[in-house]
């Protein structure tokens, strides 16, 4: 179903809304995940591969600078939202990025309604943020497994060992 193109730059949630509604239209399935991608690393890019086999249309929410700080703490994020976007946008797998600055994308799952809400396996089901909104509009949460070692407070552990 990808013959109606994706705006890649969109970025605020107006815009995703509108977007989202032209592919609910168009009968496209769209799956949304968040995070804060501090680093972008292979145990996101499964993640984001994963997501985008369940549906048609992938949208990417990400943690402002100031969403990262309050829950990684000092020294978080290490790079800045707009880089962080940057970055996801120039994958094939996602649609949109858009950065949020709430401490939880509740706000983002209920203006875009997603079919598909998929986060890693590290949530339980019932601590996933949205789940109980996709759910009750029909759709579906998807837990997906981790890569082994592959995270970013990894990385950052193994770049600071002496």
């Amino acid at each position: 179903m990808r013959d109606a193109e994706p705006t890649r730059a969109a970025s605020s949630l107006p815009d995703l809304v509108r977007e989202r509604a032209a592919w609910r239209a168009a009968g496209c399935r769209v799956v949304l995940t968040n995070g804060c991608f501090d680093i972008l690393h292979p145990g996101h890019v499964a993640l984001l591969e994963a997501a985008r086999r369940e549906g048609d249309r992938l949208i990417v929410a990400i943690n402002s600078d100031s969403s990262v700080a309050r829950l990684k703490g000092a020294g978080r994020p290490l790079l800045p939202a707009a880089e962080r976007a940057e970055a996801l946008r120039a994958l094939e797998s996602d649609d949109a990025v858009m950065i949020y600055d709430e401490p939880t994308p509740i706000e983002v799952v209920r203006a875009l309604r997603p079919d598909v809400l998929v986060k890693g396996a590290d949530w339980a089901q019932d601590a996933i943020v949205g789940r109980a909104e996709v759910e009750q509009d029909g759709g579906r949460v998807v837990r997906v497994a981790l890569v082994p070692g592959r995270s970013t407070s990894a990385l950052l552990a193994r770049i600071r060992r002496p």
